[in-house]
């Protein structure tokens, strides 16, 4: 008895294991049999396709065509619904279902999968589901997916992600763009004291250099034959009545300030009626004395420099900026300009930037004008400067963490809805303060990934360079459509 109750037990389990290879052959899942059952018609040959053959105990083998274990166990047919999906709301890899399960759907919005891609970046796709070497499953690709480098993602995955989102807005960008350079004087208020006949200095005053001086004050005494000449033929015509004599009085008075001498000498002279043997030489602005080469008893010629003033209530600040920030530099500008060892700044406005670079050093002039009232900025002072560039007005500005800068190409990830990501590349301006200037590429109220977005951008480069290894669909090519 007990040897035929074993030979019924391995013809029953031969049964199974044979009916299940035929079963997979003719279209009827896995699980199923043969026999229709009360309110369920049997299975044919016309029910869904079969994609492939899955081992039976759950290894990552698979197989196109029906086949069987080492120990005679038939691949189970996995047919077209029931393959590996993924979860939309984790992003998790769901098993694939048996016949006797519940149908549902594993693609729930209804788009083909095209192809299976490597879950580490490698340049490897599979149009069945499979494992990689790490036992990782393959990443289902969908129709849509896998166009324009757009990604999808899922809720969960986001969440573990730190996926982090910023609307875009605008602000007012204002950046310190940092050089150095130079005080100088300013030309317009430098004057030089001279003589324009031949003249000898009979007296120099208490000045020297470096002091200071006012305007009409006498810097030295001047004996002048020329001068002495037109002063006594200026005194014999002055009082001539009104006409022709008016007019010899105008040309003698005219010949006294083309040799230079001051009006309130003229008048002085016309007043007391008397030739000076000396005229004191006036000082003809506020300033410092910068030079000094009158002497007395020396005989000075027509033109020779006798003392050189300057007026350093205002200077030059003459900034040397690198070539590549020109751009960013305009008149107006506001600049904070701090000599070495001062505890304080002061502030000027660019004048001018001066059309040359230079060749050596590739940098061009930019000169700022400087309010000098306590004469803290002296000729030839080194100073280092701060120009406030981009202060004009708010712009539009992300993050410096949305943008990815690879060099040569600025990419910013843009959320389009229903978790999807599309790489979008963008021109930049002026950086400040963790934000940066957005001059096209993006919109005012967009949403811009701000964080873990290298890992969108990671993703949507490898959708975008697999879909160029993934052959195209038959049913879509030009001959077909023909």
């Amino acid at each position: 008895m007990k040897a035929a109750a074993s030979v019924g037990v391995i013809l029953l389990a031969a049964a199974l294991v044979g009916g299940g290879y035929w079963a997979g052959q003719r279209g009827v899942p896995p699980g199923a049999t043969a026999v229709p059952t009360k309110g369920r018609p049997a299975p044919t040959a016309a029910a869904s396709p079969i994609l492939y053959y899955r081992d039976p105990d759950g290894r990552p083998v698979y197989s196109a065509s029906p086949r069987a274990t080492g120990d005679g166990k038939p691949f189970v047919a996995v047919r077209e619904g029931e393959d590996v999906g993924f979860d939309p709301s984790t992003g998790e890899p769901v098993a694939a279902r048996s016949a006797a399960a519940p149908a549902v759907s594993s693609n729930p919005s209804g788009d083909r999968i095209l192809y299976y891609r490597n879950p580490m970046g490698l340049p490897d796709t599979s149009p069945v589901p499979k494992k990689d070497s790490m036992g990782m499953d393959y990443i289902p690709v969908r129709e849509g997916e896998d166009e324009g480098g757009a990604v999808t993602v899922s809720q969960g995955k986001r969440q573990r992600s730190g996926v982090r989102t910023e609307r875009l807005g605008r602000r007012t960008l204002s950046a310190p763009l940092r050089a150095s350079g130079s005080i100088q004087l300013d030309e317009r208020r430098v004057s030089v004291v001279s003589v324009r006949s031949q003249s000898f200095v009979q007296k120099v005053e208490a000045v020297t250099t470096g002091e200071a001086v006012r305007k009409g004050q006498v810097l030295m005494q001047v004996y002048s034959p020329e001068v002495a000449a037109a002063a006594a033929q200026f005194l014999s015509v002055v009082g001539q009545p009104s006409g022709a004599g008016r007019a010899v009085v105008d040309g003698a008075r005219r010949r006294l300030e083309n040799l230079d001498v001051p009006a309130a000498v003229i008048d002085a002279i016309a007043t007391s009626g008397k030739v000076p043997a000396t005229i004191g030489w006036p000082a003809p602005r506020d300033g410092l004395i910068l030079l000094r080469n009158a002497i007395e008893g020396m005989q000075a010629m027509p033109g020779d420099e006798m003392f050189r003033l300057a007026d350093v209530s205002v200077v030059w600040a003459l900034l040397d900026v690198a070539e590549r920030d020109l751009s960013m530099v305009a008149v107006g500008q506001p600049v904070t300009v701090r000599p070495r060892g001062a505890d304080r700044g002061i502030t000027g406005r660019v004048a001018l930037i001066y059309p040359s670079v230079n060749r050596e050093t590739r940098t061009a002039r930019v000169r700022v004008e400087l309010p000098n009232p306590d004469r803290l900025l002296l000729p030839d002072m080194y100073v280092e400067a701060e120009i406030a560039i981009g202060a004009g007005g708010p712009v539009l500005a992300a993050p410096d963490s949305a943008i990815l800068d690879s060099g040569d190409r600025q990419v910013a990830l843009v959320e389009t809805g229903e978790g999807r990501f599309e790489p979008r590349p963008v021109k930049l301006g002026l950086r400040s303060e963790g934000f940066v200037e957005i001059r096209a590429g993006l919109t005012e109220g967009e949403t811009v990934v701000v964080g873990a977005n290298f890992l969108i951008d990671a993703e949507s480069n490898l959708k975008a360079a697999l879909s160029g290894l993934t052959p195209p669909d038959p049913s879509t090519s030009t001959e077909t459509r023909k």
